[in-house]
């Protein structure tokens, strides 16, 4: 369970990371957040390329700055875009590499969107837990 607090503050972390977004091509920002069971938080944005195909997402940015800094598990998530949009399939596969079950707040620039989950925006998912 996620306090109201730290809530605020996973979407607040999104929604201020949001602004360093590079994002000249299609003008759609996003900013990510994640936290990990030892209460640290990991922003991340999108990172677009005038090679398309190389654009990187705000929410695999911010599980890739977890990873480098040796954390493994994720307990909730915020990501921030201009209308509350959801991850793309890619990242709700990283995303699930790192964590179960935990709650998604998909939110828009003044933090009002919806509380979802990560199974329920990938069901049926493949994980680590299917390889063993």
């Amino acid at each position: 369970m996620i306090s109201s607090d730290l809530r605020d503050k996973l979407i607040q972390s999104a929604c201020e990371a949001r602004q360093n977004a590079y994002a000249p091509y299609s003008h759609y920002r996003v900013g990510a957040a994640v936290l990990t069971e030892d209460g640290r938080l990991y922003t991340g944005v999108n990172v677009e390329s005038a090679s398309y195909g190389l654009t990187v997402c705000a929410e695999r940015n911010a599980v890739y700055k977890m990873v480098s800094e040796g954390i493994g598990r994720i307990t909730a998530v915020a990501v921030c875009t201009e209308n509350a949009g959801s991850p793309c399939g890619a990242c709700r596969q990283v995303l699930a590499e790192f964590a179960g079950d935990v709650p998604v707040w998909l939110v828009d620039d003044k933090g009002n969107g919806r509380e979802t989950t990560l199974y329920t925006l990938l069901p049926d998912h493949f994980g680590p837990e299917h390889l063993t």
